[in-house]
């Protein structure tokens, strides 16, 4: 099992101490995770880049702010799918901010005909091939295709300083690729969307239900937990529950679902591993995943 706990460095209010950090730390952190706005931080104390940019601009920079940054440290955006919710800012962080978006053919394509995105992508548009690693600023970037009801939509996985972060969110049905790349995760941002339960039995109309729980919808807290019990090893470090509903989901249930899970082939998830719900709305602390 892992030895030393997982490092974290708390700055959700007010900005961060230049002695407190290492330029070379590996950090992430979430600014928003939800139907309201996706939008995570990941890089150094220097600069880095962002995946999903669902929230306004305005937000992006007080966020950034409070960690001693600003826009010119942000090398590139990386979109996972054309739904609003990660989208919402990229037209100005690309044309007003100068920032590269990058996106697969049929994300931009969704993108350009998407009327939440006010200022359409022009000079700052980039495009990359599903299963074609590329380099961003000593990153080595994998992708994979998800199944979800968008254009298109891609998880990512990012080596960097000899560890391995994932992200893969909106996941209406788990496939083979995703279920690989999981078992070789060091950190891990994963959906766990909704309890099945409080989805039933809750206020949504049938055919939304039915598109939340179709191969294109949207990820379980049971099915999260399943796949996990598949694809733990460990090295696994850091698991961050993301997309969770407001409505039909709760931070405690979800994360207590996926804890169950994993108990039941013996991880100690209060020893082994940071299991950690994220906010819809707050920016959670900052994590370090370099090697301790």
């Amino acid at each position: 099992m892992n030895s030393g706990a997982p490092s974290v460095v708390d700055v959700a209010v007010g900005t961060l101490s230049a002695d407190k950090v290492e330029i070379q730390d590996f950090i992430f952190r979430c600014f928003a995770s939800g139907s309201s706005g996706n939008c995570y931080y990941l890089g150094n104390y220097h600069q880095g880049i962002l995946i999903d940019a669902g929230i306004s601009a305005r937000q992006i920079q007080r966020d950034l702010r409070s960690m001693g940054l600003d826009m010119s440290s942000i090398m590139a955006v990386l979109v996972t799918h054309d739904h609003a919710d990660h989208i919402r800012a990229v037209g100005t962080l690309g044309e007003r901010f100068h920032i590269p978006i990058y996106a697969t053919k049929e994300i931009h394509q969704g993108i350009d005909h998407n009327y939440g995105v006010q200022e359409k992508l022009k000079t700052s548009r980039r495009y990359f091939e599903k299963g074609v690693p590329f380099s961003l600023f000593g990153m080595t970037i994998n992708t994979f295709g998800i199944s979800h009801d968008s254009t298109d939509c891609v998880g990512y996985v990012i080596d960097y300083m000899g560890e391995r972060f994932m992200i893969a969110t909106d996941v209406g049905c788990p496939n083979d690729d995703l279920r690989a790349y999981l078992k070789t995760a060091d950190h891990l941002v994963i959906e766990a969307n909704h309890d099945e339960q409080m989805l039933l039995n809750g206020p949504y109309p049938t055919y939304l239900k039915e598109r939340i729980l179709s191969d294109k919808g949207h990820m379980s807290n049971i099915t999260c937990g399943h796949l996990l019990q598949e694809a733990y090893h460990k090295s696994m470090k850091h698991i961050f529950l993301c997309h969770l509903s407001q409505e039909n989901n709760d931070p405690e249930v979800a994360a207590q679902t996926v804890k169950d899970c994993l108990r039941e082939i013996g991880v100690d998830t209060e020893h082994d591993l940071l299991l950690m719900p994220l906010e819809r709305l707050t920016p959670s602390p900052i994590f370090t995943f370099s090697k301790q």
